[in-house]
């Protein structure tokens, strides 16, 4: 009896320890799942299969990775969160092709035509990379329109209808790019594309100043909302395009030569 005892024991001893075993690589594997990040490029038309993964840093590229399409034609990997650093990623294909996007450590869905990337493209999971392309587009409509107004309202006589009409949408546009630039920003101001939007906007200039007084606002303004001690910010574009924006402001093609060279360096200082 004391034999059978003893070898029931050691059976439930096994036992136990083949439970044990499980049980660990069960929270393993449950634990590496939860570090882990999905991303899911899927690409309609696409006349190549591979593509090529690069972190921006500014306006430089460096290669980490290639990629090759599935059978549905979509790029797809999972990678360990740590593995890559927050900020602008690229997958670039042939014909100066590519989708640029922000990670963050969150999983990525991102759907597009080959032949359309930027208009056609949707971001089905990744919140982050959902307001950026919201803002991307948001800041080529503000841009486009403010420029266009500003013209009408520097030249159009003030005494005219029209000229109140303008008024009133350039307040409408001004008020939609407000707008978004706050509920993009207020729910989680310390996340990454809440620093890039608010580093990275466009300056809002008081359409009532004459074009000469905009100018010297944007001069001394252009830069007031950018966060230069924000390092994280280096792997993306915002100094890169602020700091052009910001250049062009001092460009006068009217200017002599030297007058136009003392103006580029005092911008370079300031920036």
């Amino acid at each position: 009896m004391k034999i059978g005892s003893q070898n029931n024991k050691s059976v439930l001893g096994k036992k136990d320890i083949a439970k044990f075993i499980l049980l660990f690589l069960l929270i393993f594997f449950i634990s590496n799942l939860s570090f882990a990040q999905s991303l899911s490029i899927s690409i309609k038309n696409a006349s190549t299969n591979k593509a090529e993964m690069y972190a921006l840093i500014g306006e430089k590229t460096f290669f980490l990775d290639s990629v090759k399409a599935n059978s549905a034609g979509g790029f797809q990997f999972i990678t360990k969160k740590e593995k890559y650093h927050t900020g602008f990623y690229r997958l670039s294909f042939s014909n100066n092709k590519w989708i640029d996007f922000i990670n963050d450590g969150e999983d990525i869905t991102i759907t597009t035509d080959y032949n359309n990337i930027f208009d056609s493209l949707k971001v089905m999971k990744s919140e982050s990379n959902r307001l950026y392309y919201l803002f991307l587009r948001l800041n080529k409509n503000y841009k486009t329109k403010s420029e266009l107004l500003q013209l009408i309202l520097a030249r159009y006589p003030k005494d005219d209808d029209y000229y109140k009409i303008t008024q009133e949408k350039f307040i409408e546009l001004q008020e939609e790019y407000l707008e978004f630039l706050d509920n993009s920003t207020e729910s989680n101001p310390s996340s990454f594309i809440a620093r890039y939007i608010t580093s990275a906007q466009l300056p809002i200039v008081d359409f009532n100043l004459t074009l000469d007084k905009q100018l010297i606002f944007l001069k001394t303004h252009a830069l007031d909302n950018i966060n230069f001690n924000d390092a994280q910010l280096i792997y993306s574009d915002a100094f890169t395009n602020k700091t052009i924006e910001y250049l062009t402001y001092y460009r006068n093609p009217q200017s002599p030569m030297d007058l136009l060279e003392k103006e580029f360096i005092f911008a370079v200082d300031t920036i």
